[in-house]
């Protein structure tokens, strides 16, 4: 644990990420801090796989630079010779986790890599972390892996606080649902701290910021970058001709057989989808083939990547690294900005002793842990 600070005097405190992506948690951390009294943030070092995500962290995070950004297979990584840090965030990768996918969990390729964060936890025991991942981690493995995760956690010497938040309730112009986990070293437990879910800003759907709203208001300007359009095929243009705002090529009622695609049981498919320019955004993704890239609600196109880097509530000025699709998927895997903001400026505030407007978590970590403990006492 880091030395004790007086109350009045400001604290800085060092963050560490693993899997850390273009930079949307580090970017929600430090307008947070802004925001809270007395708060600080400091880029201590992060690691992400990919060479050209890792060149867009370093271009937009204060204090990232070669020496602190680490690129490479987090397998590969020494955690335990990294400066010692005071918080802590990673969003583990999601591929095995995602509805999307076939959720192979614990068992898949990715679904194990959350183990280096807890390893983290382990030697550097730092005073809080926040980790992210997609809703589906809930029922992985026959819903055991969330449990599992939670309970290592607990091990680690933190008492977790789990929640799924709906982004689109807290401001943000996306339906992107996510879990969220915080956790506060017990020494602050025992110090009386406590970290509380925040109460949503936006939660009626007339409340919301729509897709419209958060491309066209203020016009994206002339300088900012990854804005080019995607070419469009004569039948792409023909096809969207005919879906409507919120329809997608599958429920288009009066498209001509010929511009249909054959693919069965797709009704609520994101393929050619448009926007519906008076609801927030469906969500972003970072993967997919034709179709998948989302639509305008109006124009015959799908988005560019700074509209779609708009959705995810990145500012204007914030430059992507790398060629077109690989700055798409480093935007459709990011956390959004103020969505991570949203979760720090609540630490933050908790860290502080500062009242706030919390609700329950929707998640009971000691329910879901004690399920899974019964069932590894029939198994075993």
């Amino acid at each position: 644990m880091a030395e004790k600070h007086t109350s009045s005097s400001p604290k800085t405190y060092k963050m560490g990420e693993l899997f850390c992506g273009p930079g949307g948690i580090a970017l929600g951390a430090h307008n947070a801090a802004d925001k809270v009294p007395g708060i600080e943030i400091e880029h201590a070092w992060a690691n992400d796989y990919d060479p050209t995500t890792a060149d867009t962290y370093r271009e937009n995070t204060p204090g990232a630079s070669e020496e602190t950004v680490y690129v490479g297979d987090v397998r590969e990584l020494d955690t335990d010779t990294l400066p010692p840090i005071d918080g802590f965030a990673f969003g583990f990768p999601c591929n095995d986790f995602s509805l999307v996918g076939k959720q192979k969990g614990l068992e898949g390729k990715y679904g194990p890599l959350y183990t280096y964060g807890i390893h983290v936890l382990k030697s550097h025991k730092p005073e809080w972390f926040v980790a992210e991942n997609v809703g589906g981690l809930s029922g992985a493995n026959a819903g055991t892996a969330f449990p599992y995760i939670l309970r290592e956690m607990q091990r680690a010497g933190y008492t977790v606080v789990a929640h799924k938040y709906r982004f689109e309730e807290y401001g943000l112009p996306q339906a992107r649902h996510r879990i969220i986990i915080v956790g506060l070293h017990n020494d602050l437990i025992a110090s009386g701290k406590e970290f509380k879910v925040p109460k949503p800003t936006t939660p009626e759907p007339s409340m919301m910021r729509t897709a419209k709203q958060a491309l066209t208001e203020p016009p994206i300007p002339e300088w900012a970058t990854n804005n080019e359009l995607t070419r469009q095929s004569e039948v792409v243009k023909q096809r969207l001709a005919y879906i409507k705002p919120g329809e997608n090529a599958f429920n288009a009622t009066d498209m001509p057989e010929e511009l249909r695609l054959n693919v069965r049981g797709a009704k609520l498919s994101q393929i050619y989808k448009r926007l519906d320019s008076n609801k927030p955004a469906y969500t972003v993704t970072g993967s997919g083939g034709g179709g998948t890239h989302i639509y305008h609600w109006e124009e015959p196109r799908a988005l560019t990547n700074r509209e779609r880097a708009r959705l995810q509530t990145f500012p204007d000025w914030y430059k992507f690294i790398g060629n077109k699709e690989n700055v798409r998927r480093q935007i459709g895997m990011a956390v959004p900005p103020d969505g991570a903001q949203v979760i720090f400026e609540a630490l933050f505030k908790s860290l502080k002793g500062m009242h706030y407007e919390s609700i329950e978590p929707n998640i009971d970590v000691d329910k879901r842990i004690r399920e899974l403990e019964e069932k590894e006492g029939i198994l075993f």
